[in-house]
């Protein structure tokens, strides 16, 4: 057995690894259309810091490949099977407010503060100087060891998407791109649309509704699918209550359930405004959706044939409805948990489509083609048909799994830490494994400085985790 103390390694290089990421992180690795061209199909920034860290591997005496600057990889030791270690050099953009210069990676603190501290470039540096040591000890290997670098994991993942189209997948693997001990299981995620355009609508011959008191003109809730609307706005035509009515009705459903909001006059128009908690739409149970919300008190109105169809829908299936209980496709699993729904963006206007999208994030224990089939019917009812406009299928490795066990105890050995399993309602790159499982960087009860103002990474923490992917990287490939 080869025993190394893998820390006092990693400190050997701390000074070289610290100065190396610096370098690394100074680089605005941020999705560029401006300067896309034919081998930087994301843009300089992003082909700048690609050519960095296929620099240090191959300097470090890896052999490397440039894909077409979608991607990149960095390969040493010898075997038929292969162990991935796959990361992004690409960033998302800084926006405003830091205290320190986005892309000076000073260290303030005992920290590295910059713009992919701890997302992604920070842990890659460590992998790859984990990767180093292995290689300066001499250690003998059985298996390839292959870095592979993506450039667009912050927008739609075109990288390892186009990467894998040509190149070896590897046996098994890991990303240092989110949290220790050890993510190993991550739902499905469906972005999907109910649309009824104008003529569906009118395809369900509704007769007209009586004693209508006012029309549903439009309705806006919500931009992206994954978050849970924090405003709404919809604009009703008074018919059978006159405006002061409806305002009076309104003001006294805000004070009734301590929501807020305002109703406005315009242009003999009713315009009710209405504010909510917006969260994650992973757990959309923490939020307060200020679309559904405002259908809610619509419901109380009698509205034109068309508003009431859609309000009604929606009250019944998506306001307050987290889980999909309503809609009967509710489903709870003991390892990763429940299905979510979340009704992220929501628009009506009544000359023309109606639509809700929908972000659905669902265990490995019920099939897709099952709950969305039972939504699509439960929407029919209303002249709406399912579009899907993005589906991850869901992710999983074996607990007993090699991968998982291995990483486990090396986790535990470096920290003293028993190394749970996590399964998550995101996603991470490594999905985009046959078998891959998330491994750090973030250490538990530390917070997660990623897409923040100020992001950062501790150096100690650097430290601690070059020292543990060495290790790993020993252990999965001896």
């Amino acid at each position: 057995m080869t025993s190394v103390n893998w820390l006092e390694e990693t400190n050997k290089r701390k000074e070289e690894l610290i100065a190396t990421t610096q370098q690394f992180l100074q680089i605005k690795s941020v999705l560029d259309p401006e300067s896309v061209r034919e081998g930087a199909p994301f843009g300089e920034g992003i082909r700048q810091a690609l050519d960095f860290a296929l620099g240090v591997c191959e300097k470090a005496g890896m052999t490397t490949k440039d894909v077409r600057g979608y991607a990149g990889h960095a390969e040493f030791g010898q075997g038929e099977e292969l162990i991935g270690i796959l990361s992004h050099v690409d960033v998302v953009p800084e926006g405003d407010g830091w205290s320190t210069p986005p892309y000076a990676a000073e260290i303030v603190d005992g920290r590295i503060v910059a713009r992919g501290a701890i997302d992604d470039k920070g842990p890659t540096m460590a992998a790859i100087f984990a990767a180093k040591i292995v290689m300066e000890l001499g250690l003998p290997l059985s298996k390839r060891v292959r870095f592979i670098f993506g450039t667009d994991e912050e927008s739609s993942w075109q990288c390892v998407n186009t990467y894998f189209e040509t190149e070896e997948m590897p046996t098994m693997g890991f990303t240092p791109d989110a949290d220790f001990p050890l993510i190993y299981a991550e739902k499905g995620l469906t972005d999907l649309s109910l649309r009824q355009t104008l003529e569906s609508f009118q395809s369900l011959g509704k007769p007209a509704a009586e004693n209508v008191e006012a029309k549903l003109v439009s309705l806006q809730a919500g931009l992206r699918m994954n978050m849970v609307p924090d405003k709404a706005i919809a604009t009703l035509a008074p018919i059978g209550l006159n405006s002061e009515a409806i305002a009076q009705s309104y003001r006294q459903h805000l004070d009734a359930t301590g929501l807020k909001g305002k109703v406005e006059e315009q242009d003999g128009l009713v315009v009710l405004h209405m504010e909510g908690v917006s969260v994650h739409g992973m757990d959309p149970s923490k939020g307060v959706n200020a679309g559904t919300e405002l259908i809610h008190f619509l419901r109380t109105l009698s509205l034109d044939e068309r508003g009431a169809v859609f309000v009604g829908l929606a009250d019944r299936y998506l306001h307050k409805q987290y889980y999909g209980e309503a809609l009967g496709i509710a489903h709870d699993d003991a390892e990763m948990g429940a299905l979510t729904l979340n009704t992220g963006v929501i628009e009506y206007d009544e000359k023309q489509d109606a639509l809700f999208r929908l972000n659905i994030r669902y265990p490995h224990s019920v099939a897709f083609e099952k709950w969305s089939a039972i939504l699509a019917e439960r929407f029919s009812e209303g002249a709406f048909s399912l579009e899907v406009a993005e589906h991850l299928t869901p992710h999983r490795v074996d607990p007993n799994h090699p991968l998982v066990t291995t990483l486990q105890r090396v986790y535990t050995e470096q920290t003293g830490e028993e190394a749970g399993i996590i399964a998550i309602g995101g996603a991470t790159y490594g999905r985009s494994l046959d078998v891959g499982v998330a491994f750090g960087p973030l250490f538990p009860g530390r917070p997660d400085s990623a897409h923040q103002r100020d992001e950062y990474i501790f150096v100690d923490d650097l430290i601690k985790a070059t020292a543990i992917y060495a290790q790993a990287i020993y252990e999965l490939a001896k």
